[in-house]
């Protein structure tokens, strides 16, 4: 802590204000325009066009909703460590998580074709019969993967997402004007099941939605590897949301350097954490040796998807982890935002990586995987600015924002 304690927020504007309707607008418009350009583009591709497309869109889909969840994630747990210092860019992480509900909307061309049993479906165990190789090892699951209970799953997901972003958020919002320091308790008691909650759906719907695509695989590690980088998504869009919204004039005088240094530091851990939980989840498979798990592996070491394999571990990990680890960078808030944008790019190379050898021999990025790229962006910023609306873009009612507010780091 710093000798000069700031109390009150001084920034000039704390909302979006008239930034909102361009956010809204232009993001809804890019959002609609890129996945219709993207649909057509695919209609093209033969008669499992379809199929095609959807995993282009689950990409994208996973890679935004791991983003929502990183915010889950950092709201829940600012309130289980009563951290000070990340009171500024919470309300930004409440929103984030708040977004888990148009995310919804935006998953049913993917749960359609299951509910419906369509061939189209990305995931090949909703047509048990079309599976040839090591059927009765895939029907051996049927329990669990069919497509009523794979619906019920995910709906349930999203409730409990949503209920949980919204009890954050709505009381967030009231404290604003209430400055009843009695909701904070109140979050921070349930913040502990709140966490749980959270681990729990997030381990059966990275098994989902990403590792049934080969319903022989199957790793205990594959959750962790899926929320460590969806949190460090979230903290390099908190780093650019931050930024921007400086640049345009609001909370400039609130979210200092301090803020962005922690921001950094978190960062540079997670990408280390993402490395360390991939490397531990391929060393547990090569030497366990065990035919169902290693071919998931081996199939991305051959021919050209080795490529993309080396070009994930140098991007995600290596160029990264040297970029940011100064801390003379790590406190330059505009080149962050620029060593964020490049993580977050290889964040969703990430979910590319993990999703397209199930439907793509040669590795390749194709129109339709930008399209769906560009139009679930833009629908991701547009649900921000309408989540965000008019609220106060920091917790102004927070006992204890003024810990964030004059925080420095030691």
């Amino acid at each position: 802590m710093g000798t000069e304690t700031k109390r009150a927020v001084t920034s000039t504007q704390i909302n979006l204000g008239a930034l909102r309707n361009p956010l809204l607008i232009g993001g809804g418009a890019a959002g609609v325009l890129g996945l219709c350009c993207g649909a057509l583009l695919s209609m093209g591709q033969g008669e499992d066009w379809y199929q095609k497309f959807s995993a282009s869109y689950l990409v994208s889909f996973c890679f935004f909703m791991s983003i929502s969840l990183g915010g889950l994630f950092w709201v829940t747990a600012m309130h289980l460590t009563r951290a000070g210092w990340g009171i500024c860019v919470r309300r930004l992480c409440e929103i984030l998580a708040m977004m888990a509900l148009p995310m919804l909307v935006l998953f049913l061309p993917i749960l359609i074709p299951v509910v419906l049993g369509w061939n189209s479906s990305v995931y090949s165990w909703v047509n048990i019969e079309n599976i040839t190789h090591a059927r009765d090892l895939v029907e051996h699951k049927a329990g669990y993967l069919n497509s009523g209970f794979f619906t019920v799953r995910s709906i349930l997901y999203f409730v409990i997402w949503g209920l949980l972003a919204r009890f954050y958020l709505k009381n967030s919002v009231n404290q604003d004007s209430s400055r009843d320091p009695n909701t904070t308790l109140k979050l921070q008691s349930f913040s502990a099941p709140g966490m749980l909650l959270f681990a729990l759906t997030v381990v059966f719907a990275s098994f989902d939605w990403e590792m049934s695509l080969d319903p022989l695989w199957f790793s205990t590690m594959f959750p962790v590897y899926f929320f460590a980088g969806g949190v460090l998504g979230s903290l390099c869009v908190l780093t650019i949301t931050s930024v921007s919204l400086q640049k345009s004039g609001r909370l400039t005088e609130d979210i200092t350097t301090e803020h962005y240094h922690d921001l950094g530091k978190l960062t540079f851990g997670f990408v280390f954490f993402w490395a360390y939980i991939a490397f531990s989840q391929y060393l547990l498979i090569w030497y366990a040796n065990i035919p169902e798990e290693t071919s998931w592996f081996l199939y991305r070491q051959e021919g050209d998807w080795q490529m993309a394999s080396i070009v994930l571990i140098a991007g995600h990990l290596i160029v990264p982890f040297f970029a940011i680890m100064p801390r003379t960078l790590r406190r330059n808030k505009t080149y962050m935002a620029f060593a964020s944008i490049f993580i977050l790019v290889m964040c969703w190379f990430d979910h590319f990586w993990l999703v397209m050898p199930q439907f793509r021999q040669e590795f390749g990025v194709i129109p339709a995987d930008v399209l769906c790229l560009v139009g679930l962006g833009g629908l991701f910023v547009a649900s921000f600015a309408w989540i965000a609306g008019d609220k106060s873009l920091i917790p102004e009612g927070d006992p204890r924002l003024y810990e964030s507010l004059s925080y420095h780091n030691v």
